[in-house]
């Protein structure tokens, strides 16, 4: 059975026991997964209002403005929340990489038989995965 949270038109979020729920950045012209982080109630309404990405660090317990110390903010294009929402999609316009690493995604190494191997940067969508 649904109710109005799932097919209802008033955001609702059904945050976690930690207030948070995941949010997924994907890149707003190639589609590509960016980063995977959380949000609170307040991140949430920062990312609304600004259009640029905020999150809670759950190893600082703090706002994060993405990209406020080393300039690389992503730019909100649409927010999408799912059907239970409790989780978000974000599509971005990245001003740089996204990961912390440097890479410009946080998804850069393929889980195989024999272990990690490096993703090459490659701007076009992969259909095959």
């Amino acid at each position: 059975m649904t109710d109005a949270r799932d097919q209802g038109l008033t955001l609702n979020p059904k945050y976690d026991d930690h207030g948070l729920i995941t949010a997924v950045v994907t890149d707003a012209a190639t589609g590509e997964v960016l980063m995977v982080a959380h949000m609170n109630a307040q991140a949430l309404a920062l990312t609304v209002d600004t259009g640029l990405a905020h999150f809670w660090s759950r190893s600082r317990q703090a706002l994060w403005k993405k990209g406020e110390t080393s300039g690389h903010m992503l730019q909100v294009r649409d927010i999408r929340i799912d059907c239970d929402q409790d989780a978000v999609w974000v599509k971005a316009v990245p001003a740089g990489p996204t990961c912390h690493t440097g890479a410009r995604s946080c998804f850069f190494r393929r889980v195989g038989p024999d272990g990690l191997t490096p993703v090459a940067v490659d701007l076009s969508i992969d259909a095959s995965g």
